[in-house]
This record gives C-alpha cells, sequence and structure tokens, in this order.
C-alpha cells in the first residue's frame, strides 16, 4: 500500500483570475487526491491535500507550471500530521 502524504501548499505570483484552482481542482481530482484550495485575500492560493507521494510529485509538478494564463513565482510546501478525507474540492475564499 502507497504510504499517504499530507501537505499545506501556498502559491504565489499570477494565480487569482486565471483559472488556478479549477486548473488545481482538475489535477487533483485526476490523481484522486484528497483535500480543498482557495483564494486568499492577499492575491496567494491555499492549498490542503494528501495523497501517496508519487502523484502528490506529479500535483506539485503541475503547480508549479499553473493554467496557461498564470505567472506561478512559489510554490511553498509543509508536510502537515492531518490526513485529509474528503474529496478534492474548491472551498470558500478565505473572507475578513
Amino acid at each position: 500500500m502507497k504510504q499517504v502524504k499530507n501537505f499545506h501548499i501556498f502559491v504565489e505570483g499570477r494565480v487569482q483570475g486565471v483559472g488556478f484552482r479549477q486548473f488545481t481542482f482538475r489535477k487533483a481530482q485526476s490523481l484522486k487526491l484528497k483535500g480543498w484550495v482557495r483564494n486568499l485575500l492577499d492575491g496567494r492560493v491555499e492549498v490542503k491535500v494528501s495523497g501517496p507521494e508519487t502523484d502528490l510529485e506529479i500535483f506539485f509538478q503541475a503547480l508549479e507550471k499553473g493554467p496557461a494564463f498564470s505567472k506561478v513565482k512559489e510554490v511553498k510546501k509543509s508536510a502537515i500530521e492531518t490526513e485529509l478525507s474528503k474529496e478534492f474540492e474548491v472551498v470558500a475564499d478565505e473572507s475578513i
């Protein structure tokens, strides 16, 4: 059985208003990852994700590239303990 890893990710750059959340959602769904994605007030995109390490590597590479009109400057990943159990989804944006 593949070992599940869990990550909290912040993506910086031109990542809002360019379809980044839907791009992330589709990639996660195709890899059968669990978790969520949302826009933050400061212009970043936040992702929490759980899945097998090999699938997560593919996911990370996709995030670093982004959709056609995005310009990803940095992807900050940190391992977390909490395994996410829900199917991957786009959640409400951060609010004040």
